[in-house]
């Protein structure tokens, strides 16, 4: 039954009626009827408080929720409570006012059985802390009638008093009364951009604050004293939604309740099981009949919905409801995502050039020639046979699509790209932060985690065991260094897990080659390549997609023991070790395939063995660029596919289909409870816990590795992440406006470690492309037959040139093929492709020289490369200035402004001060003989010129 709102707050003793009769009453059943008919009669109060986003009385805003479990009686339906902390009335009865809630709960205990001691224990906490939060000046509200059995709630409101102090310790920049006109360009570039505006009006939000602002408020940090610079007609919309939420979480993390000397915030009330959850609201529905305009509503609409995948994202309005550091993660996204656009159509530009030129290739066409009549020698041991290099025609000219001049050409365009996309990002970070008033802004140290303090506690409590004085403890490197030991194995052995499985696949590509070869069709043996190269790649795929959630689980764990000593540490060592493992997870198979693939096979007669069995693996007679190609496309698709759309997607529809059942299970137990309209803070606690951006950064700068570091074998690659991004931006903004629970609002300048991982891969990219065009393509192997071997200026004879000679009478013993008739004649010299001394020489089958050039030209190439695209990166990095030079002039505006409005504050104080003077002189002068009273009277009027404030 629901308490009537009028008696909600009142004590039981003065309302004459002792609690246990009113539950035998309950049980009876003759209370509830009297009941329903009042509710009936009676408003409904929770239209009264919008169903949850304000406190009872329907004037006090909710701006944060803390939830708790407790056990209920057995005997019964406990007591409904709703009891309410006025910041007034916590004052006034400080001393004799028993902590929140436990007025209702002694007299309850005497009907209730008794509970374990965790649980008294526990609720011995929430009572402290909910204490300790009433004399720090917040406002609760208990609420344990609700339809989530055994689920409690309690509601924080701010009050306005507390509001200004808190952002006055946490210098929140506010807007002032002083406007000043922002800087509007000129000339041509005012008409340029006037028709850029015209053109993309379609693709732009239909939001308030997207529209292109010609004013602004002057922004200064928040100050009790100087509240007349503020503009304060509205005190309820002054401090918004998200900052209120942020004051309070300010609050909460700085409040501990200290029982056992353990000193406990709310990060370590929520560890150790006290509250189960603390989060705070939506401002509202989303969808629905009759709902009311809100800003989750509208981000709905106009950002969260695949609708409106072609539209700008709302930024502005994404940063109002969840604070700057998520803004700018979807801001950054945003950036990445445009500039994906120009790559993309290069890339396709690229592709399109290899397909018009493939008939007009050389080498391939002297592939498909099946005139020349070259036999290659065996690719396994006894069951593989002579063939034709007209076979591996569709190979060789598949290749030419991605093994073209033009793939050098782009990649230093890719390179070029990365430097441009991070002084772009850098430019718009600025813009934003002007934008967003965070210049100047400098990230304070945080409130230590509860798990650090656990560790101190710990240690401290150890040494007063021993009789040693305790100063203030802290962790030091000796605490720490079983935990890097841990560390330095753990990643190690990941490492080298990863490396085995690869190993293991590597084996099973051998294997399984040399089973296809024995097959009897001859379409079987054409098609040994391909098969065994797709259904290696899928194995990889799979293996990387479980290890990739497996190697979060590690890591987390790995970070964890560390017991780092804030959040922001917590954060960075937990993205490294994330990174490096996936990284390694994602990357090695495709490195094998680029720089060790057919690198250590040997020659016929000679070659290298694994297990004294195995042949190692060879590239195809087009080289392995194809290969690399495969491999890392179906990765790409795959992880982007599967991971990152099908997972994010699949398991929050399952987790919320869960969570339907069993409401749905607990609905038709109680039909009464079911007819009741959810409270918006019971709404959502069914919601997903946000678990940080470090999962939705870490799957971006993994693709950003596939567009860049490999980009020269697979020049779609820009492409088909942006098709991924374009799904990717509007799968996340519905994940966190429909599915999760609001993020506390974090204030943050920039994206952090990230930049500097982007800027890493950035390099990377450069040293990877330049091997990968210069040992795994045929690029430079061209060119050199071009300038140095060719007769006749062509490229004619290439793929002969490329091959060398082996006669069959000197394969060792055992590995000669067993039906050496399959072409039908006899074979006497094979070809194999490597440059070596033919059998007719003096050194035969000895490294030629040819060898050598090709090798010193590969290497100069890299050498040429590397440094020329890094001095081009850095020419780009240092032509393009990091702050725009309006914006740089924007900000040096505001810092005069704020000057001179201090300057007219300080003349106009003055001024009065003269005149108080002057008025205290004249009356000096008429009175001769005035008693100590009026003396005072006038110091105090004095000193009253000096306080008064000068509005702007």
């Amino acid at each position: 039954m629901r308490v009537n709102k009028k008696y909600s707050c009142l004590p039981a003793e003065e309302k004459g009626i002792h609690i246990i009769n009113i539950r035998a009453i309950e049980d009876i059943g003759y209370d509830q009827h009297e009941s329903t008919l009042l509710n009936s009669l009676s408003k409904n109060p929770d239209a009264d408080c919008k169903y949850g986003l304000y406190f009872r009385d329907g004037k006090r805003k909710v701006d944060y929720i803390l939830v708790y479990h407790y056990k209920k009686s057995s005997a019964g339906r406990t007591l409904t409570r709703r009891v309410h902390h006025n910041d007034s009335s916590a004052r006034s009865t400080k001393q004799d006012q028993p902590l929140p809630g436990k007025g209702v709960q002694l007299e309850m205990r005497e009907s209730e059985p008794h509970v374990d001691y965790h649980e008294d224990d526990k609720r011995f906490r929430r009572e402290e802390y909910e204490g300790n939060l009433v004399e720090a000046g917040l406002e609760l509200e208990r609420d344990e009638d609700t339809k989530i059995h055994g689920v409690g709630f309690v509601k924080i409101h701010a009050p306005w008093n507390v509001l200004c102090r808190e952002a006055e310790f946490l210098k929140l920049k506010m807007p002032t009364k002083k406007m000043y006109q922002i800087n509007q360009t000129h000339g041509l570039l005012k008409k340029i951009n006037s028709v850029i505006q015209k053109i993309t009006e379609p693709i732009q939000p239909k939001v308030a604050e997207h529209k292109p602002q010609t004013v602004k408020r002057l922004s200064y940090p928040f100050s009790r004293e100087k509240q007349h610079l503020f503009d304060l007609s509205d005190r309820d919309s002054f401090f918004d939604s998200k900052t209120r939420s942020t004051i309070v979480y300010e609050i909460l993390k700085r409040t501990t309740c200290t029982k056992a000397k353990y000193s406990m915030g709310i990060t370590s009330l929520l560890a150790n099981g006290v509250y189960s959850a603390a989060y705070p609201l939506h401002d509202g529905d989303y969808e629905g009949e009759n709902v009311e305009p809100n800003d989750r509503k509208l981000l709905c609409e106009e950002w969260a919905s695949y609708g409106v995948f072609y539209k700008y994202q709302p930024i502005d309005l994404v940063r109002k409801y969840f604070g700057e550091k998520i803004g700018l993660y979807f801001a950054w996204l945003g950036v990445y995502t445009q500039m994906l656009i120009p790559a993309s159509i290069v890339g396709i530009i690229v592709f399109l050039y290899g397909c018009a030129t493939v008939d007009e290739n050389i080498p391939s066409m002297e592939m498909c020639d099946q005139r020349n009549n070259i036999t290659m020698c065996p690719l396994c041991d006894r069951t593989c046979s002579y063939w034709k290099m007209s076979s591996a025609c569709a190979t060789a000219r598949a290749s030419h699509l991605f093994d073209n001049p033009a793939t050098v050409f782009f990649s230093v365009f890719m390179a070029l790209w990365a430097a441009t996309f991070m002084e772009h990002w850098k430019r718009k970070q600025m813009r934003l932060n002007y934008r967003w008033d965070l210049t100047g802004f400098e990230e304070e140290e945080d409130h230590p985690r509860a798990e650090y303090e656990a560790k101190v506690l710990e240690k401290s409590l150890r040494k007063e065991h021993k009789h040693k004085e305790t100063d203030k403890e802290k962790l030091t490197w000796k605490d720490r260094f079983p935990a890097y030991l841990t560390n330095f194995v753990g990643i190690i052995f990941m490492v080298g897990l990863t490396f085995a499985i690869v190993f293991g696949v590597i084996i099973y590509r051998i294997s399984t080659a040399a089973a296809l070869a024995i097959s009897s069709t001859p379409s079987g043996r054409s098609s040994v390549r391909v098969t065994v190269t797709a259904t290696a790649v899928i194995i990889n795929l799979v293996v990387i997609i479980i290890l990739d959630e497996v190697y979060g689980c590690i890591a987390r764990w790995l970070t964890q023991i560390e017991v780092p000593k804030t959040d922001k540490n917590f954060e960075e060592r937990l993205i490294f070790k994330a990174f490096l493992l996936k990284f390694v997870n994602a990357y090695t198979p495709i490195f094998y395939v680029a720089f060790f693939k057919g690198r250590f096979v040997g020659r016929p007669g000679d070659y290298v063995y694994i297990f004294h069995s195995f042949r190692m693996e060879e590239c195809a007679p087009g080289g392995c660029l194809m290969e690399l190609c495969i491999q890392l496309s179906i990765i790409m698709l795959g992880k982007q596919l599967i991971q990152n759309n099908l997972f994010e997607i699949g398991i929050p529809k399952m987790k919320k289909f869960i969570r339907y059942m069993k409401l749905k299970r607990r609905r038709s137990l109680d039909h009464e409870e079911h007819m009741k309209k959810k409270q918006r803070y019971e709404v959502d606690y069914n919601l997903e816990p946000f678990a940080g951006l470090t999962p939705e950064y870490m799957e971006m700068i993994i693709q950003f590795g596939f567009v860049t570091l490999f980009v020269a074998s697979f020049p779609l690659a820009p492409l088909f992440a942006l098709l991924n991004n374009i799904i990717e931006i509007r799968l996340d903004a519905k994940k966190f406006v429909t599915e999760l629970r609001r993020p506390v609002a974090v204030r943050a300048k920039d994206i952090g470690i990230w930049y500097n991982i982007l800027r890493g891969i950035g390099k990377l990219a450069v040293i990877i492309n330049a091997f990968v065009i210069s040992f795994t393509s045929d690029f430079i192997p061209r060119l050199v037959y071009l300038y140095m071997y060719s007769e006749n200026g062509t490229m004619h004879g290439f793929v002969n040139h490329t091959l060398s000679s082996f006669n069959v009478s000197d394969f060792q013993a055992g590995t000669a093929p067993n039906d050496p008739m399959d072409l039908g004649y006899e074979v006497q010299i094979c070809r194999y492709k490597d440059y070596r001394e033919p059998p007719w020489s003096e050194n035969k089958y000895d490294i030629s020289k040819d060898f050598w050039a090709v090798l010193a030209a590969r290497l100069a190439f890299v050498i040429v490369f590397q440094n020329l695209v890094m001095f081009m990166s850095d020419f780009v990095d240092w032509i393009i200035p990091d702050i725009p030079k309006d914006i740089s002039q924007q900000i040096h505006k505001e810092k005069v402004l704020m000057v001179e409005v201090f300057m007219r504050e300080e003349q106009g104080k003055l001024q009065m001060l003269e005149t108080c003077k002057d008025k205290d002189k004249k009356k000096g002068e008429n009175c001769n003989n005035h008693s100590p009273r009026l003396s005072r009277s006038h110091s105090g009027s004095l000193s009253s010129c000096h306080s008064y404030p000068l509005d702007v």
